[in-house]
């Protein structure tokens, strides 16, 4: 494929999905991702995009939110590795809430087969992966169906949140930055995921690396409410993402990182999961000191020493 024809094309995933990494990029345009790091130079001189932390943005510094069809198709292997990570948070018996999103569709596939589990959702796709559990009991939020991501949002979702208390919230989002922390493109959609937040005690952010230090127009959640955030490795060459997420440690979020050779997304046995604990009321994080550099969640049981190394190098590259 020549450059030009190569360079149309690119700029055409952009165009159409608002965001898109440059493994996803390479992966398309069959060829590596040196070469379209240097066709996304090209095109950003030219102002028909804005580079961003391992991928290509629609230019103007703010993304625009894609339509479900497209997210689907973007980090799939990123977002099956998170969730198969984030599922080992959840225990027996627990009350949870999962905003919308399809790195949140992937996690509630994986709580299907936690006994005891009452999921608390505004998604439509949560609530479809969950139909068949027979032993997950879920419980849907009022609300108005936006259909662009089958979120139902709006007053009567806010207003059916308000009394609830549950102990963890694992939220998506279009952006994530240490100065800003999660953030979407949409207000109601904001506004929804905030009213999640505020009915749980633990606040557990799912955001593969394209995400990180991309920044939309409207916070859900500030930095220092987030509690872990799970994530996959950031290709080598990506030392902003490193960075961010440095920056977002730093700031006393929890780090835990599925790689594709790690334990969460390397087809082997998952770790045990942890007793259940008495968890503190909702409220704003406590307890965790700022400063203590990348560190992983602590379901990461025997492998955290493993996750560690490889964190470690992430940052020495």
């Amino acid at each position: 494929m020549f450059a030009a024809e190569r360079r149309q094309l690119i700029l055409e995933m952009v165009r159409a999905n608002g965001a898109v990494s440059l493994r996803e990029l390479a992966r398309v345009v069959q060829t590596s991702e040196v070469t379209v790091r240097r066709d996304v130079r090209a095109l950003e001189a030219e102002g028909l995009l804005d580079r961003r932390h391992g991928g290509a943005v629609l230019p103007g510094g703010f993304t625009r939110e894609s339509g479900f069809p497209q997210k689907s198709h973007l980090a799939t292997a990123e977002k099956t590795a998170i969730a198969d990570l984030a599922a080992n948070l959840v225990e027996e018996g627990e009350a949870i809430v999962v905003g919308a999103g399809t790195t949140t569709q992937e996690l509630a596939r994986r709580l299907a087969r936690v006994p005891g589990l009452t999921v608390v959702t505004n998604s439509l796709l949560v609530a479809q992966a969950l139909a068949h559990a027979n032993r997950v009991e879920v419980v849907m939020t009022g609300g108005t169906l936006r259909g662009s991501n089958y979120a139902l949002v709006g007053s009567g979702a806010e207003q059916s949140l308000q009394g609830l208390r549950v102990s963890r919230a694992f939220l998506s989002g279009s952006g994530l930055t240490a100065e800003r922390g999660l953030s979407t493109s949409n207000m109601l959609s904001a506004s929804v995921d905030r009213a999640l937040v505020q009915a749980a005690a633990e606040v557990v952010v799912l955001a593969d690396h394209t995400k990180l230090g991309t920044d939309t127009m409207f916070q859900t959640v500030p930095t220092d409410v987030i509690t872990r955030l799970v994530t996959d490795e950031p290709p080598a060459h990506d030392d902003r993402a490193a960075t961010e997420l440095q920056a977002l440690a730093d700031q006393g979020v929890q780090i835990a990182v599925a790689g594709a050779s790690g334990n969460a997304g390397g087809g082997e046995p998952a770790p045990p999961r942890q007793q259940r604990r008495d968890v503190p009321l909702p409220g704003p994080r406590r307890g965790v000191p700022a400063g203590q550099g990348l560190r992983t969640a602590t379901v990461l049981g025997e492998a955290g020493a493993e996750q560690r190394a490889r964190v470690a190098d992430m940052r020495r590259r």
